[in-house]
């Protein structure tokens, strides 16, 4: 019965952690309220649908989008920075998970010193190399808890990085097709000013012979004047446009090479996607998810830091000196069990703090889903809808244009005033440009709904890949 006082020890410190560990109270659950249930099924249907494929902008058959969209994924300065974090976080990661491993540390010391031994002096040189290892039993996964909630800060980063690279990307193909829709405004008014010229001529030649009165003149030299007008606005527009753009990939402000017209672009497929899978298909989704994760873990490691803390040491060296025949070997085991006391609500607050974070992450996460399936669900809208738009305002500018040939040709042959003119090639502009306008926004809504949906993302990360691969090509 030798072993009975042993038992007797160990069952007295297992009770003594269990009463410690039920001081720590329940762990707070997430709030219910914080969960999310997507919807069954998207508002607007908009068909034919298609899988999102990783380099889906490839799809509006523009090869210089197609390059402006590789440089951006190259030089941006967002994604640059998106990276550097990542990099911060797989950092502390590391640093999280070396907590659990042993410290060893080596140090060594030295003097030299004059004594007398029996009325004569004697010089000694000794010296100390020593070697010490800590151990902390993380008995109640406090350093596990933290090195988890750092593996999922880690892949919140990378997750934040790829939801970075998808509306820089996004960013840069609207901000093309935005390009485009001031070239063909540019080009609409030109031709608009074109025409109002020719107008100007007739009417200062029917002027000068009398057989119209100076008026009609004067209202003709106005509407040149206020085509003309617009010719420097869009030019304005264009050069701003493209001083944005040029930021966005990485260059200073200047022109961006372009050949291609509005018009000319093809339409990507819409990509499919139920509302559930719109939840393991969006990069911000991931990170706020990850978030939570790494909120949660950090809310276990603070409630164990409120339990006791057993760490193991041990020491070895040798010491050595001239006055010595033979090295002496020094060596030291222990081991310290620090548990709190008092601290005044310290660690208790800390954790109440944490499981507070952790709540708002939680909270976090739904907003972050509700607005995906709407901006889902804006997308698909808008898609729907501008295409009706854009048959009836094309519709609008064919009646347009032929109203506008009629006219001209009853001014020209007299049978009509000048004003009927003015008006149709009035109504004709305003119509051309709404047409432009909605055009560019239909391209830009199918952008937007390529980014709302994922872009192609996925947790291995299609986009950050993509990424990847032009930074290997950069000289």
């Amino acid at each position: 019965m030798s072993g009975s006082p042993s038992v007797a020890r160990t069952s007295v410190a297992v009770g003594i952690l269990m009463l410690l560990g039920g001081c720590m109270g329940p762990r707070p659950a997430i709030p219910a309220s914080a969960g999310t249930t997507p919807p069954v099924s998207w508002r607007t249907l908009v068909g034919p649908t298609a899988p999102i494929e990783a380099d889906w902008w490839r799809g509006f058959g523009d090869p210089m989008l197609s390059a402006l969209v590789d440089k951006a994924l190259i030089h941006n300065s967002d994604i640059a920075f998106a990276a550097a974090r990542v990099d911060e976080a797989r950092a502390m990661a590391r640093l999280a998970q070396t907590q659990q491993w042993p410290l060893a540390t080596a140090g060594a010391g030295g003097s030299e010193a004059r004594t007398i031994v029996l009325g004569r002096g004697s010089d000694a040189f000794s010296g100390q190399p020593q070697v010490s290892i800590s151990y902390d039993l993380d008995l109640f996964g406090r350093l596990s808890a933290a090195s988890a909630a750092g593996r999922a800060s880690l892949l919140a980063a990378s997750d934040t990085q790829a939801s970075v690279t998808l509306a820089v990307v996004s960013t840069t193909a609207s901000s093309y097709i935005a390009l485009l829709g001031l070239d063909a405004r540019l080009a609409a008014t030109r031709a608009t000013l074109a025409s109002r010229a020719e107008a100007l001529r007739l009417a200062r030649r029917r002027a000068e012979s009398g057989y119209t009165s100076r008026l009609e003149l004067a209202q003709a030299q106005s509407e040149y004047d206020g085509a003309a007008l617009l010719v420097p606005l869009a030019e304005l527009a264009i050069s701003r446009q493209e001083n944005a753009l040029s930021i966005l990939v990485g260059d200073a402000p200047g022109d961006i090479a372009r050949d291609a017209r509005l018009e000319a672009l093809t339409t990507p497929a819409i990509p499919d996607g139920l509302p559930a899978e719109i939840l393991r298909r969006r990069p911000d989704l991931a990170a706020a998810e990850a978030t939570l994760v790494a909120s949660d873990r950090s809310l276990d490691s603070s409630r164990a830091a409120l339990l006791p803390n057993i760490t193991l040491t041990g020491s070895g060296g040798v010491a050595l000196s001239t006055a010595l025949a033979n090295p002496i070997g020094l060596f030291g085991l222990g081991g310290s069990i620090l548990t709190p006391l008092f601290d005044a609500g310290r660690l208790r607050s800390q954790a109440d703090a944490a499981a507070a974070r952790r709540d708002q992450a939680a909270f976090a996460y739904r907003r972050a889903a509700l607005i995906a399936f709407r901006e889902v669900e804006d997308g698909l809208a808008a898609v729907d809808r501008l295409q009706v738009q854009q048959r009836l305002v094309g519709d609008q500018v064919i009646a347009l244009t032929e109203t506008v040939r009629i006219a001209t040709n009853r001014y020209r042959e007299g049978y009509a005033p000048y004003l009927d003119q003015i008006d149709a090639q009035r109504n004709l502009l305003a119509a051309q440009l709404v047409a432009i306008q909605v055009e560019t926004d239909r391209m830009n809504a199918v952008v937007t709904l390529y980014q709302a949906m994922g872009g192609g993302w996925h947790p291995s990360g299609q986009i950050q890949t993509v990424a990847a691969s032009n930074q290997r090509k950069q000289p």
